[in-house]
């Protein structure tokens, strides 16, 4: 059974790397992924599964399945890039289309590995009799953080047994960490123009509205937990001068390590906004973009996760992909690599290698990291589990040209061959082996103690 769908994905790994060069090559941002959506449900259409389309208002989003009845093991993927990363497959600086998008975060490979997963696993099934269904979940937007928590708010995972998903990274490892709930939000001010000069009491400046909103958000930094982060943009503050800007506008993410901290400092953020245009005589409106709720980490779905990397191993890469990754590190401040080394628990012994062989031990501690991932919805709702294989270059940052180099490499089809491996041995196993459902699901009611999902998004908030 297993060996089924590990032929599978070994004699089909030329046409899973040639399809995510294909997405690498026609890199689309957030909400504007037509030509990966199409490509990855055409794909999985062609395969036998059935495949609904624009899911949660988002032309972009799909669901294909196959199989009926239980269990259904999902399987997550994703597909979006990042503006501006645009570049070459080089180990200098060197965009493909100035300021145009790029993989930073490796999202082509994520998309692929997880489609050629859920076919490996569908054709096991077919040919061993194995009965339930296994489901691609097609997500787009999770670079702000809106795909999975607009499909969640229409019920999508609501009948999953367990959901599995992976990231490209820098390391073999289960992901054993939380990631930060967050809130995303922008607040418009709405004053009145005047000269600057010659009668400013005539107008009333929303560009101060801003400005004084964000320091009472800096002054109530001091009385919000430790871990939480406020970030913010002003997007909009002012045209001239000499005119008093009659409108402003502020974007805000604050993150948090529970989805409780979030909209607590968020309620108090909204006063702030409040006070600042009592201040200046204004008014303000608020657009909520997205929420997303913290990542629950399920162990007993990450310790299976685990066995089948054991069992798959990790990529293994040639001299001439070494010397690439160590041109790639040689453009990187020494810093990265020196903290990727300590955040892994790696040795300074292997600070010359520039990609990981290892696969990292579980840990028992589930710590928090300042990231976000809409992937924690999904963990609310059901039993999930998240990893990554070694894809880049140890130190590079996420979201940078350096990542995007690799993800259109053959390094970075490597690690997605062997996410692909895990992915679907996990889905069998889950499929055929009762007691690891139960265990799971266990462990996910003790964790979130019978509290219901709510979704994060205010009625009526649309993607966008």
């Amino acid at each position: 059974m297993e060996n089924m769908a590990l032929n599978y994905l070994n004699e089909n790994e030329s046409i899973l790397n040639d399809l995510a060069y294909d997405i690498w090559t026609h890199p689309e941002v957030a909400m504007e992924e037509h030509y990966a959506s199409q490509r990855l449900s055409d794909q999985l259409e062609q395969a036998g599964f059935s495949v609904t389309r624009s899911i949660g208002q988002m032309p972009t989003a799909f669901i294909a399945t196959w199989g009926t009845g239980k269990p259904i093991i999902g399987i997550l993927g994703e597909y979006d890039a990042l503006p501006g990363l645009s570049q070459k497959v080089s180990a200098a600086q060197e965009p493909v289309k100035a300021d145009a998008p790029g993989h930073g975060c490796g999202h082509n490979l994520l998309g692929v590995a997880s489609m050629g997963a859920a076919i490996a696993v569908k054709e096991a099934m077919v040919k061993h009799d194995i009965k339930g269904a296994i489901r691609y979940y097609g997500c787009p937007a999770e670079e702000t953080l809106s795909g999975k928590v607009y499909m969640a708010k229409t019920g999508v995972f609501d009948d999953l047994d367990a959901a599995i998903t992976w990231h490209p990274g820098a390391m073999n490892s289960v992901w054993s960490f939380s990631l930060a709930a967050l809130n995303s939000f922008k607040v418009n001010f709405h004053g009145r123009a005047a000269h600057a000069g010659s009668a400013p009491q005539a107008g009333r400046s929303a560009l101060k509205a801003v400005q004084l909103m964000d320091i009472g958000v800096n002054y109530l930094r001091e009385h919000i937990t430790p871990q939480a982060r406020i970030h913010c943009v002003i997007t909009k503050g002012g045209t001239a001068p000499n005119i008093v800007p009659p409108y402003a506008q502020v974007w805000y993410y604050v993150r948090a390590p529970k989805r409780d901290q979030v909209e607590t400092i968020f309620a108090w953020m909204l006063d702030v906004s409040k006070g600042a245009t009592l201040m200046t005589q204004t008014t303000h409106d608020v657009e909520f973009l997205t929420g997303c709720y913290d990542m629950l980490p399920n162990k007993i779905l990450g310790q299976l996760i685990h066995e089948k990397m054991k069992r798959v191993g990790s990529p293994v890469f040639t001299d001439k992909e070494m010397e690439f990754g160590r041109k790639l590190q040689a453009n990187m401040p020494q810093e990265m690599s020196k903290e990727s080394i300590l955040f892994s628990g790696r040795t300074s012994i292997e600070k010359g290698i520039p990609f990981s062989s290892n696969i990292m031990p579980l840990s028992d501690n589930v710590g928090s990291t300042g990231g976000s991932t809409d992937v924690g919805d999904v963990s609310h709702i059901t039993p999930t589990a998240q990893f990554s294989t070694c894809c880049q270059v140890i130190g590079a940052p996420t979201h940078s040209w350096q990542v995007v180099a690799t993800s259109g490499s053959s390094i970075g089809f490597k690690g997605m061959i062997t996410a692909a491996k895990v992915l679907a041995l996990t889905a069998l196993d889950l499929q055929t082996k009762p007691k690891h459902l139960e265990a799971a699901r266990e462990e996910f009611n003790k964790t979130i103690e019978e509290n219901k999902y709510i979704s994060p998004l205010p009625e009526n908030t649309v993607p966008g």
